[in-house]
């Protein structure tokens, strides 16, 4: 799976190296459950999952129109379809509140203690709420609204991910212009959702556009470029498809309303949006405008989180997904590039993961990625033995 083996994380442990901690919260996958009907079950917990899935249900039902229970939901066990993703949206924010609530109503850790926090897509809202920038209606109610667009447009929609494993880097400016031509045939769009790394990105494009791609992908670099499919259908959010439902501007004319934004978040928050810290007390609205068409930066997410000597990465929501498969990614390609450093191994390792060999000795602070400990939230809420 390419995912982070988390350690073994005491309650003493885990608090007492809060300050050098990055909390990182998930976004939409095809599978949003997790472990949630368990913590609803619990007999601690269950009282502050409840609470959040049923204020997501009321401001789910209200934007949406339609009944929505999520409580019940989540008791069956049952994932929401692509045709109910207005609920996916709301379940994985009301999932990734209560488990911050959780971990500070039991254990006594506080976000606002920890070195910065960090969200990939609806993660990035769910963070700004728990920061106390937006109210959990704010957060939800323009990316509901938008919603069913979103969902229709992903019937006709392919995701892939474009990566190479050699010393030339993937071009961000040869892949925004090649999908450009592809667009300007006028038979589809394709676009950049996610940058994962420097070798590797999330597209996703409409009808044969990923075929035209995968045709002319030789073109970016005179090195092997590999593009690989993915089976299951994905709203085309962060990418210009959304602009054929007018989403972009319906957002940003949503934002004006919002009843918060004006308090700069509790812990620093790195935006995927922006690739920086980012937010103030009024800039919210200008942001999240930004934050529905444009691709998510999560490669500067993971080097930042190097940068600034985070420890200990506390990765929350329903069976976190993209930042601990990327962060364990990278970090077996930092332990076998490093590993026996003149040995005949290595040198065919260096082939291997050139892309990364040629940015270590500018970036060495890459070198701590096989170092980082890695805290599954909703496992280790379930581990631990409460009074």
């Amino acid at each position: 799976m390419n995912e982070v083996s988390p350690a073994v994380v005491t309650q003493q442990q885990l608090a007492k190296g809060i300050r050098k901690s990055a909390f990182a919260l998930r976004g939409f996958d095809v599978k949003n459950l997790g472990r949630t009907p368990e913590l609803l079950f619990h007999p601690k917990y269950g009282p502050i999952m409840e609470k959040h899935l049923r204020l997501g249900s009321e401001i789910c039902a209200d934007t949406m129109k339609t009944p929505v229970d999520l409580v019940k939901r989540v008791s069956d066990g049952q994932e929401p379809t692509l045709d109910e993703y207005h609920e996916s949206i709301a379940l994985i924010v009301a999932a990734e509140l209560a488990q911050l609530e959780m971990l500070e109503t039991f254990f006594d850790i506080s976000i606002t203690k920890a070195d910065m926090i960090y969200g990939f897509s609806l993660g990035e809202l769910a963070a700004l709420t728990a920061c106390g920038t937006l109210t959990t209606e704010d957060a939800l109610k323009t990316p509901l609204a938008m919603s069913r667009d979103a969902a229709e447009l992903a019937h006709d929609t392919t995701l892939c991910i474009l990566f190479s494993r050699s010393d030339k880097m993937i071009p961000r400016d040869k892949v925004k212009r090649l999908c450009a031509e592809i667009n300007a045939e006028g038979r589809g769009v394709i676009g950049v959702s996610a940058y994962l790394t420097p070798n590797s990105m999330l597209l996703i494009g409409q009808g044969d556009t990923v075929r035209r791609l995968r045709e002319r992908k030789d073109g970016l670099t005179t090195e092997r470029i590999s593009l690989h499919l993915n089976s299951e259908k994905w709203p085309p959010l962060h990418t210009p498809i959304v602009w054929q439902r007018n989403i972009t501007n319906r957002s940003q004319v949503l934002l004006h309303t919002l009843s918060g934004g004006f308090t700069a978040p509790s812990t620093p928050l790195f935006s995927l949006v922006t690739g920086a810290f980012s937010y103030n007390d009024h800039n919210v609205r200008e942001i999240l405008g930004d934050w529905i068409d444009k691709p998510q930066l999560v490669w500067e997410a993971i080097d930042t989180t190097l940068l600034r000597g985070v420890e200990t990465v506390i990765h929350v929501g329903p069976h976190p997904n993209i930042f601990p498969a990327t962060f364990g990614r990278l970090a077996t390609n930092v332990s076998l590039v490093t590993k026996d450093s003149f040995s005949a191994k290595t040198l065919s390792r260096i082939v291997q993961y050139g892309w990364l060999w040629s940015i270590l000795p500018k970036r060495t602070n890459l070198l701590r990625a096989p170092k980082l400990v890695h805290v599954i939230l909703e496992d280790w809420l379930l581990e631990q033995t409460i009074p």
